[in-house]
């Protein structure tokens, strides 16, 4: 918890509580420090006397405790979310600043919030009084996930080139068959990859094996033949980076656009988590249960999974439409 050193001590115990006892992700535990860090930055420039121009990002929290925290109240996390959605600022790198973040990205930040006064409440009893216990979510406008055609998949795996060719087609063939997330690509290692399937650890640590077929395990293959030859900082690694290092998050989203690109397809409109929309989407089609493919995603709840019926419900829809016969209609005829 040495990464955590500028948090006070009570943000620093529900971090370890939900990284050593909820066996939580360390990426939804960076997200937790990083979350809640700004929120109890923003309640104590509302309530010292700072002046006018401090930005939040200076604010020291170290000395925040149990007494400040009891203080917050309903009114305090009201103000928070405002500054999220009109003031906060999307954009700092450009010229022309944007303010106000998603409320999907609010939604999660509250969750955040919500967690740690369950954890002062409920688990550990610190405090009695819970200001976030009946507060809503803010209202998501829920759309379906885009995703590829056959035919986009193809040319995207199609278009594959350049030093790590082998490397990223067989990344690509594993999002496509798979419909892994990004954050589980990183995390595979050698050991992993089985003669039919991948063991993958996905969120709350949960594994799960999730089989391909035989073109994913050709390109898997030929990848593997670079890649025993080479030594990675962690040996154990199924995909390295440039530097010998385990391959990031943020490398595979610039390998997935590069290829998008050569493809000749819009690298704004998809990503690594389209291609699992798009994998979600062609099992679907091609007859898997949605009992099945909430198991081979990895959702905990089948509500999760149902949007990609929605998918497929739309497209029957549209495959309709195009009949010609759909167009005939005698029902007035005399």
């Amino acid at each position: 918890m040495q990464r955590y050193s500028d948090c006070p001590q009570v943000l620093r115990e529900f971090l370890i509580y939900h990284e050593n006892i909820k066996g939580q992700s360390p990426l939804t535990i960076s997200e937790y420090y990083l979350d809640l860090r700004m929120f109890l930055r923003f309640i104590k420039l509302m309530r010292c006397d700072m002046p006018i121009n401090t930005q939040l990002d200076d604010i020291n929290i170290k000395d925040v405790d149990l007494a400040f925290i009891q203080e917050i109240d309903t009114s305090d996390i009201f103000d928070f979310l405002s500054y999220l959605a009109n003031d906060r600022q999307t954009n700092s790198e450009h010229a022309a600043p944007e303010y106000g973040i998603s409320a999907s990205s609010r939604a999660r930040k509250l969750s955040a919030i919500k967690s740690f006064y369950k954890y002062l409440t409920v688990r550990t009893k610190q405090l009695t009084e819970n200001p976030v216990a009946d507060l809503e979510y803010p209202k998501i406008r829920k759309s379906l996930p885009k995703y590829l055609t056959f035919e986009q998949s193809a040319s995207l795996l199609q278009a594959v080139s350049g030093q790590n060719e082998k490397r990223d087609y067989a990344i690509l063939m594993l999002f496509l068959n798979c419909g892994i997330r990004r954050s589980e690509l990183v995390g595979l290692n050698l050991t992993d990859v089985y003669e039919d399937r991948i063991r993958v650890v996905g969120k709350g640590n949960k594994e799960r094996f999730v089989y391909f077929g035989a073109a994913c395990r050709k390109a898997i293959d030929a990848y593997l033949v670079e890649r025993n030859q080479k030594v990675l900082t962690d040996n154990r690694a199924l995909f390295g980076s440039r530097d010998n290092n385990r391959i990031s998050v943020t490398a595979v989203h610039r390998l997935v656009k590069k290829a998008l690109l050569q493809a000749g397809l819009d690298s704004t409109q998809f990503s690594a988590h389209k291609l699992r929309h798009t994998a979600a989407t062609m099992m679907l089609s091609g007859g898997v249960d949605v009992k099945a493919l909430q198991e081979v995603l990895g959702h905990e709840n089948l509500n999760t999974t149902q949007i990609y019926t929605h998918i497929e419900n739309t497209e029957l829809k549209i495959a309709a439409e195009a009949n010609p016969l759909s167009k005939l209609d005698f029902s007035e005829k005399e």
